[in-house]
């Protein structure tokens, strides 16, 4: 944050769930850069970006998918674009076979999972730097898959998001900084209420913030309920912050959200009631150190 400026980075669809969940989560690339670039209107500087097969809405790793994302997202706005590298990290056990795994796994190469980083050279791209239980299965990133991962995202010149969901993910990503794979200063996101990685509340945030190297750039979200509260504890604490489908799909208690613009509304409304203003994309690009 900088001078009462807030970046919000609006994550408009993830990798869980599908229409059957919301009907207005976007799955197309059309419809993901719709979504993106109204809530760029909205409010949201930057989009947090992952693809879905068009016809299944199931995750995909699909180049084309990401490049027919960033060219509709490019050509309408100028919001920061931040692309997932997440996908490919997927380890689900065959329990029929102790050493066997389920085709829902994804797991796959570096090189695979930063592809599309090194091809459209996005502003920013996530980096997700520890594995975790996530739900069913296992969020896996081995520390040399991490490096090797951090070393292709530097060579193409994008800067990193170190995505960490519990406090030994933040010591991983200062080992990065200090073997030179990230360069200062860096930027974390700090994930709360994933299941079963840190708890979003008041105390788990101030905890994190304050583990984090002093230069470091920050932004803070929770999921589910916890969406809004963690966007007014992440800005008192200094922090950026993000919304979104892939977070959350209400707007309040029972009272579903029609769309990403729509929550990024409310961020925006919890910011200006706490004399803080959503960042433009230019502001954001400043605060974040991209120019």
């Amino acid at each position: 944050m900088k001078n009462g400026k807030v970046v919000i980075t609006v994550a408009v669809t993830g990798s869980i769930g599908d229409k059957s969940r919301h009907q207005a989560l976007p799955v197309t690339p059309k419809e993901i850069a719709d979504s993106a670039v109204e809530a760029c209107s909205a409010g949201a500087s930057v989009v947090h970006v992952h693809v879905r097969d068009p016809e299944t809405a199931e995750p995909s790793m699909g180049f084309e998918l990401y490049q027919e994302v960033v060219e509709r997202i490019r050509n309408a706005s100028d919001m920061v674009i931040n692309l997932t590298t997440g996908a490919g990290a997927r380890i689900v056990p065959d329990d029929s076979n102790p050493v066997g795994l389920s085709p829902e796994t994804t797991w796959r190469s570096p090189e695979k999972r930063t592809e599309h980083v090194v091809k459209l050279k996005p502003e920013l791209c996530s980096l997700d730097v520890g594995s975790m239980n996530f739900g069913p299965r296992v969020f896996a990133n081995t520390l040399d898959h991490v490096e090797e991962m951090a070393r292709q995202i530097k060579a193409a010149g994008v800067k990193p998001e170190l995505e960490v969901f519990d406090m030994g993910h933040i010591e991983i990503g200062k080992n990065l900084l200090k073997k030179g794979l990230v360069e200062s200063p860096p930027i974390f996101q700090l994930c709360l209420g994933i299941s079963w990685g840190i708890p979003a509340n008041t105390k788990t945030m101030l905890f994190m913030k304050e583990s984090i190297p002093p230069d470091a750039i920050w932004a803070g979200f929770g999921v589910g309920p916890t969406s809004f509260a963690m966007v007014a504890q992440s800005a008192l604490l200094g922090g950026n912050v993000r919304v979104g489908f892939e977070d959350n799909f209400y707007l309040g208690r029972s009272t579903p959200a029609e769309s990403n613009a729509q929550l990024v509304e409310k961020a925006v409304s919890i910011l200006k009631s706490l004399d803080k203003e959503p960042a433009s994309p230019q502001e954001a690009r400043e605060i974040l150190h991209l120019i």
